[in-house]
């Protein structure tokens, strides 16, 4: 029997190392078929990660010469660095794209004042993205009366590696510096508000939980409303094998796995390569946020919730729109928490393309009382182009239905979650020719071609950049933060 269970045991082994080699061997075949890592996926700008030091700064002025300190590292170590680059490469000075020869470098912090301030709008972007993604909105907040701070998260507007050692813990104490800022800068009377985009929305509503909890080490400065754009407030699971993949990274010649995605660089102010850090990070955000949610819930410190406002696509390939549905405003009761829904285009000529569920949507949300209120912009009653708000008070069955100007424009099916901060007429994703030399826009760029060429996946290309209801969505916005609720 010995002999047997030997050769059994060495059988054994040699099937577990051929496993393994076999794994390995294709491990390797798939990062070598993973494109070429550049410079800006490589280098690691020493300036903001030394220590992670923004985290013990007192003032938002020690942020922004930080910045500058970051900004000159990029300039010397990316810009300045020898070799060819694309002719649109947004690390090529000189380039179409180059966010430095804009009028304004839409990746920088911003802060606009106001002479009689009647209050204060910290603005807090997606993950990868820029200030620049609501800087339209920062100026219309501006032009209303509000002092107003765009913050630049860290890791974001300079080079995609900097989301290689970004973390949730320096997204939050760069929030609180901002938030602290206009708070100090304001008379004491005078309300604060949040606006976040994706993750910033997830950012946004963190702290406001953590508003809900007194703290007489750190009192936070209360935050008075919340608007939350395609909120990430639920993303794929998938994101939790971002850990283990990130391990192997780590070992030599298998750089490349540390990135979800690694593409060409052309747009001046987001990032198109995704590093797997950033994927984890904004899945501990989001469950975090849901496991305080419902212990909010449970002790009623919800009822003490800011009021909020959200602007959601019925349809979003980047975020859960359930999750935001269910996990965020289902645990909200009153009229002062709204969500405002953006239905597919339901022309007839239009909606025998979709999916069963993406028609769904809308009408299942609109047969069930919600403790909410819930509007919703949809063509489905019309069969035209021409929407209707479909509005439905907080508990109530009634659907109340009125007219609205609105027109889908021709061609467009939906909106995406990219879309909704982007007016039109925005010179970068917006649907505007050809301005002052530079191509055309992101937000309106169509191509035909054969499969299997381009080095950005096709859908990238077709995914709508800008939201064709952004006045209307604005002027909501503004509307909801001067409103007094009961």
């Amino acid at each position: 029997m010995k002999p047997l269970l030997r050769h059994l045991m060495l059988a054994c082994l040699y099937w577990v190392l051929g496993l393994l080699a076999g794994g390995a061997w294709l491990l390797g075949y798939v990062v070598d078929a993973r494109p070429d890592l550049e410079p800006w996926h490589e280098v690691v700008l020493q300036q903001e990660y030394d220590h992670h030091r923004h985290r013990d700064f007192q003032s938002l002025a020690q942020y922004q010469q930080l910045e500058a300190e970051l900004f000159a590292e990029l300039e010397q170590t990316i810009y300045s660095a020898p070799g060819p680059l694309p002719e649109l490469s947004r690390y090529r000075h000189g380039s179409r794209v180059d966010p430095t020869a804009y009028p304004e470098n839409g990746n920088r912090t911003l802060e606009l004042t106001a002479a009689e301030p009647r209050g204060g709008v910290l603005l807090l972007h997606g993950l990868s993205d820029s200030p620049y993604s609501l800087l339209t909105l920062a100026r219309s907040l501006n032009r209303h009366g509000y002092h107003v701070v765009v913050l630049r998260l860290p890791g974001h507007g300079t080079v995609p590696s900097g989301l290689l050692n970004a973390s949730a813990e320096d997204f939050r104490a760069a929030v609180r510096l901002a938030m602290r800022h206009l708070r100090q800068s304001l008379a004491p009377a005078l309300p604060i508000h949040m606006v976040g985009y994706s993750n910033g929305a997830a950012l946004a509503v963190d702290y406001a939980l953590d508003g809900l909890q007194a703290s007489p080490v750190e009192p936070l400065p209360a935050v008075a409303r919340l608007v939350l754009i395609s909120p990430a407030i639920g993303v794929s699971r998938l994101a939790e094998l971002a850990p283990w993949q990130r391990r192997v990274a780590a070992l030599p010649g298998f750089g490349k796995l540390a990135w979800q995605s690694v593409q060409p660089e052309y747009d001046p102010f987001k990032y198109n390569s995704f590093s797997l850090n950033a994927a984890e990070q904004v899945y501990r955000l989001t469950q975090s946020i849901t496991q305080r949610l419902e212990q909010a819930r449970q002790t009623g410190q919800l009822e003490r919730f800011p009021p909020t406002q959200v602007f959601t696509s019925a349809v979003d390939a980047t975020v859960s729109v359930a999750a935001t549905v269910q996990g965020l405003m289902g645990k909200l009761s009153g009229d002062q928490y709204q969500l405002v829904m953006y239905d597919v285009n339901q022309e007839s000529n239009t909606r025998f393309l979709f999916a069963p569920h993406a028609v769904a949507v809308v009408e299942q949300l609109l047969a069930q009382t919600l403790p909410f209120r819930l509007e919703v912009l949809t063509n489905g009653p019309t069969d035209s182009a021409r929407l209707v708000r479909q509005v439905k008070a907080a508990g109530a069955d009634e659907v109340l239905e009125q007219a609205t100007d609105l027109v889908w424009p021709a061609s467009l099916y939906s909106l995406s979650h990219v879309a909704l901060p982007f007016a039109p007429s925005d010179p970068v994703y917006g649907d505007v020719p050809t301005l002052e030399g530079r191509p055309q826009s992101l937000g309106n760029v169509t191509l035909r071609g054969e499969r299997g060429v381009l080095q950005v996946p096709l859908n990238q290309l077709m995914r709508l950049r800008y939201n064709p209801f952004y006045d209307d969505q604005e002027q909501r916005i503004l509307t909801f933060l001067d409103r007094s609720f009961p």
